[in-house]
Parts: C-alpha cells; structure tokens; sequence
C-alpha cells in the first residue's frame, strides 16, 4: 500500500559463548514476544556455545522444553557471519554464497541479547561498530568495564561512589594473609567477569578459600575475593531518556534469600522460590533516594547507554553500597529489569520499544 511505513529491521542476537546461554535465549523469548509485529520486522540470529551464528526460522530456541532451559544448535538454522564492513552487505552464509536478503538483509538495529564474556563484555559491542550496525545498550567501553568486576570497582570509586573492600587473585596467585585480615570473614568469592551468580561461593573459614577460588577459576582465571557487607541487596534499574541526555532510574526493588546458601546464587535465581522480591523496597524515603541516585550516578561514572541494572546493598545505617553494574540484565518479563520498570509505570513492550528507538536514535560510532 502506498505510504505504508516500512518496519522496523531488528535482529535479536542471543545465546552464545557463555554459561549464560540459557539465560540469554529465555530474555530473547521474552523480547520476541513484547514486539509489536506491525512495527517490527524481527530476524532471529542465535550463538551457538561454540561460537556459530545461526539465522533461525523460529522461535524453538527459545523457549523451555521438557524442563530443560534453551539452547542454539546449528542444526536449527542456517550458519552466517556478520561483516565487519559498514560499506558491504551485512550477513552472509557461513559456506559462501550471495548476502542473505529478507528480514536478516539490511537490519536496522541489533538488540544482543547476551550475557556474560563474549556478548556482555564489549567484544559483540566492537564488531557491531565495525559493522556499522546501531545496537542496543553500552558501548564497547562501558560493557567491557562493568563486565570486569575489578574494572568497575576502580572506576566507581574515583567517581567517589562507594564500594565495599575486595581483593584481585590472579592466574597462579593466592589470597594474601594481609588481604585475609583485611577483608575478615565471611567472603564471597567470585569470577571477575562472570554473571548470574555463576560459580560464586560464600566462604566462612579461610580452610574453604581455595577450594572456592577453584570453583570460580572454572569460569575466569581472575577471581574477585569480597568482604561480605551487612545490608540488604537493593537493585534499581536505569534506563536512557529518550526526550534527551541522561538517565533516569526506577523503583528499587528488594531481594530477600531464604535458601539454606544464604545468598542470592543461581539456584535462588532462577530454580527454587526461596526468594522474596519486594517491589518497591522496604526503605525509606530517603534511602530509596538515595539508592535511585547512586544508581544513576554509577551507570554515568561508567558511560552506559541505553539501559543498566544497578545492585546495591544498604547497610542499617541506610549508607548505599554499590555491588555491581550489569549493562545487559536479565530480561525475561518476569526478570527484575523489566519488573521494576512496570512498578514505574512503563510497561514491558514499551519499555523494549523505548530501547530500540534509543539505539536508533544514538547510531553507531562515537556519541
């Protein structure tokens, strides 16, 4: 029909080479589902755990079978590559052979929807720009410091914002007897650029410390050793505004874990329901303030764009802590992110229709 609008371009990048597949393919289902289909023309692009893309026909991969959680599997779909030209064609097939047209064609904006190294962390971030592609969310730099937790700390604290004491221990390094006393116990021993509280351990007695730093060596050689913080875990989530610079934050929200682990780990996450979520947090005025303030401030003291989720811990004393800063949260619609944002007052398919035209708006390159 003459004058009809054309759809938006969006491929939705998801699964890869992390131990976040699963994750990323559950947030990609609830993406695909909130769009709009007469506003958006929507190219499935999965990443195998061996690294292979796959232009997939439908959405299988995406959802749940049997109890197990999704995965990508080559066999799904056809094998392509994404060049990093901005002046060639964009996608073609892994084997050779002509650029793909159709909805994969000439994409207008790339929604990746990765967790973890190799999608989080800058690395899809820097091809994306090579591509010429708008995408959403940070930009190489921002994901590649939020992702190292060490990074993050660094760059959190010369902006004054306050983290709680931690310790690096590297490839073939143990933990100091002055960090020990230090950091006293317990601790929380973690990946340094890992997520979704994969191979995290709480240590009680230092007897437990290297049988912990193997654990998270699984997944990085660089491990992070924190002081644990007495508080409550807050998350706030922040959002790009589209009516101009800056950000704006949400409701926070409040995690309290009752599992036997005590803290916050993939099993309360995502398995059992031994954790309570209370949306708006408990605190008071002033702490949820203050809370919302400091999530801002981290996500600018990094230079996000488009969307964070902000973890904190505020202590008795309503002092604000700042844990972490994930510039690709979980985004299944029954994930904190989104929820949070509803609490606020955008919806879920507005708020993934906010995102993108963010990312349309900002482009590729330096902004």
């Amino acid at each position: 029909m003459a004058g009809t609008r054309r759809r938006i371009r969006l491929a939705l990048l998801f699964g890869g080479r992390s131990t976040e597949h699963a994750i990323s393919c559950v947030s990609a289902g609830g993406v695909l589902r909130a769009l709009d289909p007469d506003v958006y023309d929507v190219a499935l692009v999965g990443i195998d755990p061996s690294g292979r893309w796959v232009f997939m026909p439908d959405a299988k991969a995406l959802t749940p079978a049997d109890g197990a959680l999704p995965q990508v599997t080559a066999s799904r779909g056809t094998s392509v590559v994404l060049a990093p030209d901005p002046t060639a064609a964009r996608w073609y097939p892994r084997d050779g052979g002509e650029s793909i047209q159709g909805p994969l064609g000439d994409v207008d904006v790339v929604f990746p929807l990765l967790h973890g190294p190799f999608g989080e962390d800058g690395t899809i971030q820097g091809l994306l720009e090579m591509a010429g592609v708008p995408y959403v969310g940070s930009g190489v730099f921002a994901s590649a410091a939020a992702m190292d937790k060490q990074h993050m700390k660094s760059m959190l604290q010369a902006a004054g914002l306050p983290v709680g004491p931690y310790a690096v221990v590297r490839a073939g390094q143990t933990l100091s007897e002055a960090d020990q006393d230090r950091l006293g116990l317990p601790v929380f021993v973690k990946p340094a650029r890992g997520g979704s509280s994969i191979g995290i351990s709480r240590v009680d007695a230092w007897a437990d410390l290297d049988t912990a730093v193997k654990t998270a060596r699984a997944n990085d050689p660089k491990v992070l050793v924190e002081a644990a913080i007495t508080g409550r875990e807050i998350e706030c989530g922040v959002l790009g505004r589209l009516d101009g610079p800056g950000a704006q934050a949400s409701v926070p929200a409040e995690i309290t874990v009752t599992s036997a682990t005590g803290f916050y780990d993939f099993e309360a996450k995502y398995v059992s329901d031994q954790t309570r979520f209370d949306i708006p947090a408990r605190l008071s005025p002033s702490a949820l303030a203050r809370v919302r303030q400091v999530a801002v401030a981290a996500f600018e003291a990094l230079d996000c764009a488009g969307l964070a989720r902000v973890d904190v811990f505020v202590t008795p004393d309503d002092h604000v802590v700042v844990n972490e800063v994930n510039t690709m949260p979980g985004f299944t619609p029954t994930s904190m992110f989104p929820r949070m944002w509803a609490a606020s007052g955008i919806t879920y398919p507005d708020l993934v229709d906010r995102l993108v035209r963010l990312a349309l708006r900002d482009g590729a390159g330096l902004r």
